[in-house]
């Protein structure tokens, strides 16, 4: 876990893996739910400035990818369910 800006607020949710494709359709301040773990996911996140990255289903974080995450101040986060359950648990701590 990495959180260089835990003041940030979640205002939505964004479950994807195709790094373009979350580029493009993400939003501020959304959580992206992901089960990628290489470093392109932290310039992704800064790029569409989201508010943390979730890596879902337990995926493991290298210390390359937190060591990156904290330079480029992106919270990740992991957590051990899958992302649609994920977003539920989201859904009902924001609403």
């Amino acid at each position: 876990m990495a959180l260089p800006d835990g003041s940030r607020e979640i205002n939505g949710v964004y479950i994807g893996d195709l790094l373009s494709w979350v580029m493009g359709r993400a939003q501020m301040d959304n959580a992206w739910i992901t089960i990628m773990s290489n470093v392109n996911v932290i310039a992704v996140a800064s790029l569409a400035d989201t508010s943390c990255v979730i890596l879902a289903e337990g995926v493991e974080m290298t210390e390359d990818l937190v060591q990156t995450a904290c330079e480029k101040d992106v919270n990740i986060l992991r957590i051990s369910q899958p992302a649609y359950e994920t977003a539920l648990l989201l859904s009902q701590l924001i609403s």
